[in-house]
């Protein structure tokens, strides 16, 4: 495919993200006219962190009146899984990308957007990527922006409502590749099933919802490269699927 071609199927799979993203924008707009945010402001909240469990955070410690330094701990624990998303995005990425293009698709790692990128057989396409990131990104920021210029117009229930569009989406991402591997099946289920023991567990459930995503991340993922290696064979299939896919 050509540049003009991924760059416009990268458009087409991020559109339903950025649905999603405007009304969880929205949400982000509010909080952040409350903690005295303007529109502009809360563009740019958006536009350069790109994780509403960060913004939240963020947004938290300034309704606290707390430190720079308390506001960029919280921002990096907050989104510390996407680490480890980055990681595994890294052994997607041809060898032959340009260190700028790692950077930009780096900028734009959210967990929807990870899970498009993911799921594409093959390396990934910076293009593509761009694509995707463009409408996403645009819908988050400027959702935001509508949400600090309602204010408290809408009700926290239909805020919270229009917010349950990303989890139809999310499931929507991942059921293709779960259909077609039996091994992203099971990571699938074990780590659904993972994470509500978690959140029921008396000691496990008092830590921080981040921070067990993080541990059940690493631990699932760590076995199932263990049980489930990817062989070099099934990665060149994978890569001739994905030109025979773009063709």
């Amino acid at each position: 495919m050509s540049n003009r071609q991924l760059f416009g199927a990268g458009v087409r799979d991020g559109m339903p993200v950025c649905l999603g993203y405007i009304a969880v924008g929205f949400s982000i707009g509010i909080a952040a006219k409350n903690v005295g945010l303007n529109a502009f402001q809360g563009f740019l909240l958006s536009f350069l962190n790109n994780a509403s469990a960060g913004e939240y955070a963020g947004l938290t410690v300034m309704a606290a009146a707390g430190t720079y330094l308390e506001i960029a701990l919280m921002t990096l624990v907050a989104n510390a899984r996407y680490l480890l998303m980055s990681c595994a995005l890294s052994q997607r990425v041809s060898p032959e990308m340009k260190f700028r293009h790692r950077l930009l698709i780096s900028y734009g790692i959210t967990d929807e957007l990870f899970g498009l990128g993911i799921a594409r057989p093959g390396f990934i396409e910076p293009v593509y990527m761009y694509g995707a990131f463009s409408v996403a990104l645009t819908g988050w920021s400027f959702g935001t922006v509508c949400g600090v210029l309602a204010g408290n117009v809408l009700s926290v229930r239909l805020v919270s409502a229009l917010s349950v569009a990303l989890f139809g989406m999310f499931i929507a991402i991942i059921i293709p590749p779960a259909k077609r591997d039996r091994a992203v099946l099971l990571c699938v289920i074990v780590s659904f099933a993972a994470s509500f023991a978690a959140a029921k567990l008396p000691v496990i459930s008092e830590i921080s919802e981040g921070t067990r995503t993080i541990i059940l991340t690493v631990l699932i993922s760590a076995g199932a490269a263990v049980l489930f290696p990817v062989k070099k064979q099934e990665t060149v299939n994978a890569e001739d699927a994905g030109k025979k896919q773009d063709e």
